[in-house]
């Protein structure tokens, strides 16, 4: 199969190349905005393209990409910086339309697009929700909502154009160990000890009883883009693997203890120290994680044969592993480069969490 995948060098698209690779029959085309400039794996064998998907004119540049694929992969995403509302507008709901109308005028005929727990609207902590759950998101969290806002749009595609396959999966937190650096930067920034996590301990986790997440292995959400890609199936999948995440199973793994923290304080002491530029994530990602349903992930098994190989607390232990060690990729995303906007060098720049790009 000729597959395209967008954002093919981040978290997400980095296992998915290396599960297509195992197949050993595809032709990869990778679109980002940055080039990976290596030849290691898994970037190799892959055709790159450069685009910036929110750009005016992407529309263009990326039907003539997409011309004679079997499949496209959106994956492409921009969390940082949160500052920077706009852009991130610009990127997440401006660049999707533009790949969904670019899929559409090449004529692909499937379509699978990298949606998240986020796009849900407020749910249930002790139960498991299917896929029929409003898509509306969480008011108060710009990631929800944004993925909201492109699930909105996807369902718009979908009738007006019945003949293009639509899949879209919605995972939980990705983890693995080579994101460790990417996602240090994007949710801890420059002033969080990381190094102190090489001791694999985290002494005190707040804990609040909502705190109640799910999470899923990157290699095993790279398993579903790529049965997605291949079954004939249509619409929405949840991904996430077990345990739930808790403070308590947190506390348990790293050693700490849970200790009661208020929701609402936690919100609060988020929009503080980002509005002080301390660390680069807003209140809206504390309110998403405390209003998020817990997902069933049954469709993804019937229908997908899909089940995780990893568990949820080895998938976060690996992560933290990543931090601790500054685990990477030589991919733009993933990379270790000192002076990225996130990491100290880049403080040392002038850059403050959640400012600049791109990040």
């Amino acid at each position: 199969m000729r597959i395209v995948i967008v954002g093919a060098s981040g978290n997400a698209g980095t296992a998915l190349l290396r599960r297509l690779h195992q197949d050993g029959n595809h032709e990869l085309t990778g679109v980002v905005r940055r080039v990976p400039q290596t030849s290691a794996a898994p970037y190799d064998g892959v055709r790159w393209h450069s685009c910036d998907i929110g750009a005016y004119g992407a529309t263009d540049r990326l039907a003539e990409l997409f011309d004679g694929a079997d499949a496209v992969v959106h994956l492409a995403w921009q969390i940082q910086p949160s500052h920077d509302q706009r852009r991130l507008h610009r990127t997440n709901v401006g660049g999707s339309r533009a790949v969904i109308e670019a899929a559409v005028r090449a004529g692909v005929p499937a379509l699978v697009v990298a949606s998240s727990v986020g796009v849900y609207a407020p749910g249930p902590k002790d139960q498991r929700v299917a896929e029929s759950w409003p898509h509306t998101g969480v008011p108060g969290s710009s990631y929800s909502m944004h993925k909201a806002a492109v699930e909105a749009l996807l369902d718009r595609a979908e009738e007006k154009h019945p003949s293009l396959r639509v899949v879209r999966l919605r995972p939980g937190l990705i983890f693995q160990r080579d994101a460790g650096t990417e996602i240090g930067r994007y949710f801890l920034g420059p002033l969080a000890p990381t190094g102190l996590l090489r001791f694999g301990r985290i002494p005190l986790v707040p804990s609040d009883p909502a705190l109640r997440v799910q999470a899923v292995h990157a290699d095993d959400v790279a398993d579903a883009y790529a049965r997605a890609v291949a079954a004939d199936v249509r619409g929405a999948f949840n991904i996430a693997a077990d345990p739930v995440l808790t403070p308590q199973v947190a506390a348990a793994l790293f050693h700490g203890r849970a200790v009661g923290v208020p929701g609402g304080l936690l919100r609060v002491a988020a929009g503080v120290t980002w509005r002080l530029r301390l660390q680069p994530v807003d209140s809206g990602w504390v309110r998403l994680a405390l209003n998020a349903p817990l997902m069933s992930c049954e469709r993804a098994a019937t229908q997908l044969g899909w089940r995780p190989r990893t568990d949820a607390a080895t998938a976060l232990r690996e992560l933290v592993d990543g931090m601790a060690t500054h685990a990477h990729t030589e991919a733009p995303p993933l990379s270790d480069a000192a002076t990225m906007a996130g990491r100290p060098g880049g403080l040392l720049r002038g850059r403050l969490p959640g400012t600049g790009d791109p990040y």
